[in-house]
């Protein structure tokens, strides 16, 4: 017998993203992109095409943050039980791998260049154009989903690839004017290097986090132990074990485990005790979706972790 509960009572807001401003965004890097490949070619500015690609996968992270929420949003099935709730965190995890490879791709692109090539001469004044077109077409990106960055990994995802970008404009646009005052043109070639490096370091965490919701790791907040410990001190209660804490979404933690009755009881008594202790972990411990398989000397493995052989 198990007990499945969904409490949804507790302080879970539905984020609702306004989905025009994301298709403002989604617009205005679309024209960014476009502009900024055309000026490199004709300026023969890799740090300019560095910030293209960028913004073309910043595109990328709209588009697909916009299609995952709306899947999110779908009711769930009898064949897709949780729905699409999911997609969000799978769009996050392939928008920071796509920032990553570009930005591994455009270090290899920006060292043959400065190493083998040299410094190419670039028109310093048409990157400074363009660059200042980026800065201010992200800037207002950002702050069109500034607050829906703050509720929601895909956003954040989204939000790190726009506001990245604009710093990385700024960098270009900076470069741009020494390339022109003082002819550092190898400025250029650097300046794509440590936009690179600085996108690798940014889209990392981000990758790490939305594999260990992948792969239904413990949340890094959660304390296994001290959540065990409390539930044995209810009355009725004798062991807790095969314990799975995991995150469905940002918001959404699941807990699972075996109770372990102190004696055997009617069935009435033993939801009174199952329903303590959801209230005690709901409560305490801030989860609010339980399935909970009461028992009375039934599994002769009583570790915290089931280990299978």
């Amino acid at each position: 017998m198990e007990h499945h509960h969904h409490d949804h009572s507790h302080g879970h807001h539905h984020i609702e993203l306004k989905g025009k401003n994301l298709l403002i965004a989604i617009l205005l890097n679309v024209l960014i992109t476009v502009s900024q490949i055309i000026g490199a070619i004709f300026s023969h500015s890799l740090s300019l095409m560095t910030d293209a690609l960028h913004n073309l996968s910043d595109v990328m992270a709209l588009v697909i943050s916009y299609v995952a929420h709306k899947l999110a949003k779908r009711k769930p099935t009898s064949k897709q039980s949780f729905g699409y709730k999911r997609a969000e965190i799978l769009a996050a995890f392939i928008n920071a791998a796509t920032l990553l490879g570009v930005s591994v791709y455009l270090i290899v692109e920006a060292m043959e260049r400065l190493f083998t090539l040299g410094a190419v001469e670039v028109g310093g004044e048409l990157v400074m154009w363009l660059a200042g077109l980026s800065i201010l077409a992200n800037g207002l990106s950002v702050l069109l989903i500034q607050k829906d960055a703050k509720k929601s990994m895909n956003m954040k995802a989204a939000y790190l690839h726009l506001f990245s970008d604009m710093l990385t404009s700024i960098a270009v646009l900076v470069g741009g004017f020494l390339m022109i005052r003082f002819g550092w043109y190898w400025v250029d070639s650097l300046l794509s290097v440590m936009i690179a490096v600085y996108l690798i370091i940014s889209s990392w965490n981000l990758v790490v986090g939305a594999i260990k919701v992948l792969m239904q790791f413990t949340p890094k907040d959660i304390d296994v132990d001290k959540i065990t410990q409390a539930i044995c001190v209810l009355k009725q209660v004798k062991n807790v074990h095969h314990v799975h804490i995991w995150q469905l979404t940002d918001h959404e933690i699941h807990f699972e485990a075996h109770i372990d009755c102190e004696e055997d009881m009617l069935l009435s008594e033993v939801d009174k005790v199952m329903t303590q202790v959801r209230e005690l972990i709901s409560h305490k411990f801030n989860i609010h979706h339980a399935t909970l398989q009461p028992e009375f000397h039934v599994c002769d493995d009583k570790s915290l972790i089931a280990r299978e052989e």
